[in-house]
């Protein structure tokens, strides 16, 4: 297909809701207003419809300063670049876009009609808010972010394997009363980097922020923890450097091992169940550091170069601070010493613009996203350090972030890369413009929150017992590798296995079950006819109307099954869930 002429990419391809209902078919049957004119009538109504109109264009262009930064950096890049931008997505779809990408689902049925009922002015600011600010989401929201920066800090298989000393309840509760409360993004941080306690909730002393680094400081002289924290929160990456300087910036191998040094008075420690050698947690410590010569008042740390000479580091931060060379606790503390050295820096707040950008607009200022060095030159370097600024003078707070991002015109606009502005892909290596919303597959998590939200299976139960299917399910279906940075790869691209879990796993089964009180049993009951009730369907699942080519396949379904609406129904809200594009965010 020309490049310039294609869309997103959905197409009537395997995965497409049309081409999985002509399988159905091929399986079932043989081939083949008046206020308004009254008000305008007279002079004076004439003048009370422009005054109201006045009023709402005044109204509608009341844009927050760092929305309207956002607006006037892109569009300027639009400009420079001769390229017209998209057109802005629909209402519907975007109601889509911002409940997955806010709380981690796509909307029901019913929160689909509230948004398109409100007929009032900003009401996508006012579902921006009521998912951010609504005590109804408070939930979903925390619980949403803390699988995204559990997965981020600790990993998929983090706290996974019985004999790891991170706990992933531990590390989820942290987060989960991290984002509950609406905690400022650098405390966040702080705490992640200094926490002592136990990780397992219910321990005494518990704290689930050491989970971030109780299975990094205890391996290879921390240079996880080291690499962890300067490449997640300043977009640095140090571990380059761990054993030579690096190829293509002033960073020398000497500024890895002063970074490192900084967690070196920090130890995990395992607590036994009683009377047993079973691990049932560990314990996040600070102590006194002797130094790799054993002298604690000059506690430093030996290197070796590539040359064969060895050299010594003490802590000093990426900026060239330095703090005592102290191993005592009592006369540094070198984590908290790090904290502090950290939340003076811009770095912290570039890298947590970045990070967010990228979350929500599909790619970063950079590339990677937490590889900000001088060698790395940002898309849109003042945009970038103007926002880092606003997030520091909102006093770190994310919602005030997401509520930025979300309400900008580059988020608005649809998934469509045409001629008026093809040399916006970034797949092919082109630097992102932001002239359309860039199409991306859901996370697996997203994918199965959405299977529960549009169907309403799996979603009974306490906490632990919805989080413990989910778990499973995901554990099933994504499979999850470690790299050399210390992190994790996953594979979801449509594997096999994880084609058969969607045709017809536990999820799905109970996603298209027509039993009493089932989603599909309860939508059976709804509407005026079968077209309504088809309609319904489509706008639960993929938030449009079905195309006629749709809606003539469900109708030769509906012959198929012998006039059985609910097995029609059944038919095409399987091949809906299984489509391609219910599985991308768009």
């Amino acid at each position: 297909m020309d490049r310039a002429n294609r869309t997103h990419r959905i197409d009537p391809l395997p995965g497409h809701p049309i081409r999985l209902l002509e399988q159905f078919r091929f399986q079932y049957m043989a081939p083949k207003s008046i206020f308004l004119s009254r008000l305008t009538r007279s002079l004076g109504g004439l003048m009370i419809l422009m005054i109201a109109f006045a009023s709402l264009a005044r109204a509608q262009s009341v844009v927050p300063p760092q929305i309207a930064m956002i607006n006037d950096a892109i569009e300027q890049g639009w400009a420079d670049y001769e390229i017209t931008p998209a057109k802005e997505a629909d209402d519907a779809v975007w109601c889509r876009r911002v409940f997955l990408d806010i709380i981690g689902r796509i909307p029901s049925l019913e929160e689909q009609q509230e948004f398109a009922a409100d007929r009032g002015g900003n009401r996508r600011a006012k579902l921006v808010d009521r998912l951010l600010h609504d005590d109804r989401y408070t939930e979903e929201y925390a619980n949403h972010w803390a699988t995204v920066w559990s997965n981020l800090l600790i990993g998929r298989g983090g706290g996974m394997d019985r004999r790891d000393l991170t706990n992933r309840d531990g590390m989820m509760k942290y987060l989960r009363d991290s984002f509950a409360e609406n905690k400022s993004y650098d405390r966040m941080v702080y705490e992640l980097v200094t926490a002592e306690g136990a990780t397992k909730p219910g321990a005494p002393g518990f704290n689930g922020a050491v989970n971030f680094l109780v299975g990094k400081v205890n391996e290879e002289k921390a240079v996880l923890a080291a690499s962890s924290v300067s490449r997640i929160f300043l977009g640095q990456q140090v571990q380059c450097t761990q054993c030579h300087n690096h190829p293509f910036n002033d960073w020398k191998q000497q500024k890895f091992w002063e970074f490192n040094s900084f967690f070196r008075q920090t130890r995990a420690l395992r607590r036994f169940v009683d009377g047993t050698r079973d691990v049932d947690y560990a314990e996040l410590v600070s102590e006194d550091y002797a130094g790799e010569a054993g002298d604690p008042n000059d506690a430093l740390v030996f290197y070796e170069m590539r040359n064969g000479l060895t050299r010594v580091a003490y802590p000093v931060f990426t900026d060239g601070t330095e703090i005592s060379k102290s191993g005592y606790v009592d006369d540094v503390n070198r984590r908290h010493e790090l904290g502090r050295l950290m939340m003076d820096s811009q770095s912290l707040d570039r890298m947590a613009i970045n990070r967010y950008w990228s979350m929500f607009l599909g790619y970063g200022f950079t590339k990677p996203i937490d590889d900000m060095g001088p060698h790395n030159n940002p898309t849109h370097p003042q945009l970038l350090d103007d926002l880092a600024n606003a997030f520091r003078g909102s006093s770190y707070n994310v919602k005030d972030l997401i509520t930025w991002l979300t309400l900008s015109r580059p988020y608005s606009l649809a998934a469509v890369l045409g001629s008026n502005n093809q040399i916006d892909d970034p797949s092919i290596g082109e630097t992102p413009k932001f002239s359309r919303f860039y199409l991306r597959q859901m996370s697996a998590e997203q994918l199965y929150q959405s299977l529960v939200s549009a169907s309403g299976g799996n979603a009974t139960g306490t906490y632990e017992q919805q989080e413990k299917k989910r778990r499973e399910w995901l554990r099933q279906f994504v499979v999850t590798f470690g790299t050399d940075e210390g992190d994790e790869a996953t594979t979801f691209d449509g594997s096999i296995p994880q084609a058969l879990m969607l045709f017809n796993g536990e999820l799905t089964q109970n996603a298209t079950s027509t039993k009493p009180g089932s989603f599909l049993d309860r939508l059976s009951q709804s509407g005026k006819s079968t077209r309504d009730r088809l309609n319904l369907l489509y706008k639960a699942g993929l938030s449009r109307q079905p195309t006629k080519r749709e809606v003539a396949l469900a109708g030769e379904l509906y012959r198929a099954r012998g006039g059985k609406e609910i097995e029609m129904l059944q038919d095409v809200w399987w091949a809906i869930l299984n489509s391609n594009e219910f599985i991308m965010q768009h």
